[in-house]
């Protein structure tokens, strides 16, 4: 890992990288349910059903993944690009039907209960146990999960398995080496803006605890440190940072740093020999060991077709409620970060990081009813942030990318229409959980399959009854 660092110090140095590129690309997490709306353990039979190299496995038995080539956003790109999703999972749901399963775009599965949640249920793939295995063996003890919500989670588990009830968005934007660190600084201050607005967990193994339960939940399932540690500040591995940074080579150097290896796996290839005789190393332990560490806006290197570039991963964003959401969330992050990473005078250098990391927490726990800094307006509701200020710089963004007038209304509406309401994905599950009354889990099952039903209406969630 250090040589691939200092082969990386060397390639900034000698700017070998490709520009950036006007592209959007994500991925997609979701789950799988059986007809009664429970999770069903059948990743392996659907993908094999569906049959694309686009889908993979994730964590836990009950999750699929999806792959979207980074696609242009201008003209009518967003357009295609949320109705070439909607196509895909049309296509992938009627292959799940056939393995009598049910694909759900959701934070967390409201359905999911304890008993569906260990190491039994980890995903096929080896290396999902070797991480499991490494997991806890730096941790020494069982994993303690405690979230004090609106009710109170306290519960242990003997595996990482809870991680995979975290399913999320993530969505990528390739930036020059010399840009990424404005880019990565802008993706930090929107984060909170970006969760509060789009919160879609509410519940865990029954209870109802944070509008995004999957920021704390992931923040938990994937911690390496026993308490000791904890209490001698170790990082831990979802992580959303200390400080603004300077260069993308801060990020990658803190990993170096702060982490251990967690998956003792090593290539062949040696990369400064590949740099010296003209080729572009891979630098597979160092992005190995990248992806172990989760940051929400996480630095991504890569080489395609014989280029290297880099990426800036945004990984706040949980899944669904529907496509049209899902596309909506993308719209306002892609076109703020047209804007503010340009900005004369940076957002970065009039908050403090901390603010920005406390904006995360607040929107997380209470989504748009949470309270949020931003810098000339103070401490303000989270829907009067985002209606007077971002969403103007987000339209502003949207026409930079080219993006067809009509496109960028439509979507952003959605956003708007959101705040307007105070309607998200999660507040409109929690409606209808109390409404429905009487046996929990039993609400939880009704509302789930009324949330997949409307789901496939492709409908924005702010237009749901309750």
């Amino acid at each position: 890992m250090r040589r691939c660092l200092d082969v990386f110090a060397q390639m900034l140095r000698e700017s070998r990288f490709e520009d950036e590129r006007p592209l959007a690309g994500l991925e997609i997490e979701l789950n799988i349910v059986d007809a009664y709306g429970e999770a069903a353990m059948r990743n392996a039979q659907v993908l094999a059903a569906i049959e694309q190299p686009d889908w993979a496995t994730e964590l836990g038995q009950f999750n699929i993944e999806i792959n979207i080539e980074p696609q242009e956003l201008g003209g009518d790109g967003a357009l295609r690009l949320e109705e070439d999703v909607r196509a895909r999972l049309n296509h992938a749901e009627e292959r799940a039907r056939s393995q009598n399963g049910h694909l759900v775009l959701i934070g967390i599965l409201p359905t999911l209960r304890e008993q569906d949640i260990g190491e039994g249920t980890l995903s096929a793939n080896p290396r999902y146990r070797l991480l499991n295995e490494q997991i806890f063996a730096a941790r020494g003890e069982d994993l303690h999960l405690a979230i004090e919500g609106v009710e109170r989670l306290d519960t242990h588990a003997d595996s990482v398995a809870p991680e995979a009830a975290c399913t999320s968005v993530q969505l990528h934007l390739q930036v020059s080496p010399e840009a990424f660190a404005a880019h990565w600084n802008a993706a930090q201050a929107i984060a909170g803006p970006q969760i509060a607005v789009a919160a879609n967990s509410p519940y865990l193994f029954g209870k109802e605890l944070h509008r995004e339960t999957r920021i704390a939940l992931f923040e938990q399932a994937t911690d390496t440190r026993p308490a000791e540690l904890k209490a001698q500040g170790v990082r831990p591995r979802v992580w959303f940072g200390e400080r603004w940074i300077t260069s993308v080579f801060d990020l990658f150097e803190e990993n170096v740093s702060y982490y251990p290896a967690l998956l003792p796996l090593c290539e062949d290839e040696d990369p400064r020999t590949e740099l010296e005789q003209g080729r572009i190393p891979h630098l597979h332990e160092l992005t190995l060991h990248n992806g172990t560490i989760y940051r929400w806006n996480r630095p991504v290197y890569a080489v395609v077709d014989g280029m290297p570039h880099l990426r800036v991963e945004n990984r706040v964003l949980p899944a669904g409620p529907s496509v049209s959401d899902i596309a909506a969330n993308a719209a306002f992050y892609y076109g703020l970060m047209r804007v503010l990473p340009y900005a004369e005078r940076p957002i970065w250098s009039q908050m403090s990081f901390r603010a920005a990391e406390d904006n995360l927490s607040a929107a997380a726990r209470h989504g748009l009813d949470a309270r949020l800094y931003w810098p000339g307006m103070g401490e303000v509701p989270a829907a009067e942030l985002i209606l007077r200020r971002l969403l103007p710089m987000a339209h502003e963004g949207l026409a930079e990318w080219g993006v067809h007038g009509p496109v960028a209304d439509r979507l952003l509406g959605i956003i708007e229409g959101r705040c307007l309401t105070g309607r998200t994905g999660a507040s409109w599950q929690v409606e209808r959980v109390r409404a429905h009354g009487g046996d929990r889990h039993e609400a939880l099952r009704s509302m789930t399959l009324e949330y997949i039903e409307r789901m496939h209406s492709n409908e924005p969630v702010h237009t749901w009854d309750v």
